[in-house]
């Protein structure tokens, strides 16, 4: 017990470095080390979601505090992507485990091309905000719908944040700078994790001691990568993580081939 207690806390603690340091949400770190920890497919992205949300609502908390927050952007983006959030979830039962799993893995290996996406993306908003800002790229409320809708599958599905999702898509559709890009996605996911939460709270998913303990080290990591973290160079971090994808992804499409031939 004590050595499961002690794993959630290490990954919750690394998951928070990931999360402060390079903008991605945890659960592609948590799920599947609650998955390792014998807690099913479907608890794991539950019990994640709780993290993520302790993790989001305190960073949001001290945007608030610091005048960073806009709550209109937050809720345009957010109240789509909270209804389709709670919809999978409540869904999400009927989804067979090797299914869940192996979807996650493509997400990882998909995330592989979004850090790589968002380092051009972030180089463009550096170059925006020296700017006066230009356009959406395609109309607002479109792009607010497709992105709100995307991560909220994710979120309900996998039991992650949405902000690998979320950050790049606002630059890229609504023409956003990265800092308000960033605000604004940690806002959105404290509500898809609410909505993910409240979906899974209802069939029982959630395993509420492991979830807190999550989260409990994820404001750790949080504080030790605005700290420290930003003195390596993005290049170190940026390959160590996708590195960490790539074991990740090939240890989910394990547990799908195992749970398709059980």
């Amino acid at each position: 017990m004590a050595l499961s207690v002690l794993i959630m806390l290490f990954a919750g603690l690394i998951s928070g470095v990931l999360a402060g340091f390079l903008g991605i949400g945890g659960g592609t770190l948590l799920v599947p080390t609650l998955e390792q920890l014998n807690i099913s497919g479907v608890h794991a992205t539950a019990t994640s979601s709780l993290a993520i949300l302790v993790i989001s609502s305190i960073g949001s908390f001290q945007n608030w505090r610091m005048g960073y927050v806009q709550p209109r952007p937050i809720f345009l983006l957010g109240m789509p992507a909270a209804a389709i959030t709670l919809l999978v979830a409540w869904v999400g039962n009927d989804i067979p485990a090797y299914l869940r799993q192996g979807g996650f893995g493509l997400l990882l290996l998909t995330t592989l091309y979004l850090v790589s996406l968002k380092r051009k993306v972030i180089r463009q908003a550096q170059f925006r905000e020296s700017r006066t800002a230009t356009g959406p790229a395609i109309n607002p409320v479109t792009a607010r719908l497709f992105t709100g809708t995307l991560a909220g599958c994710m979120a309900g599905l996998f039991g992650v944040g949405g902000g690998v999702i979320l950050v790049p898509m606002q630059i890229l559709l609504l023409g956003e700078q990265i800092k308000t890009a960033v605000r604004t996605s940690l806002g959105v996911i404290v509500l898809t994790s609410i909505a993910a939460c409240v979906g899974n709270a209802i069939h029982n998913n959630i395993e509420w001691i492991p979830g807190l303990v999550l989260g409990l080290g994820g404001l750790v990591g949080v504080q030790i990568s605005t700290r420290f973290l930003p003195k390596l160079s993005d290049n170190t971090v940026t390959q160590l993580f996708r590195g960490l994808l790539v074991v990740l992804s090939l240890y989910m499409f394990w547990k799908a081939w195992l749970s398709f031939t059980a």
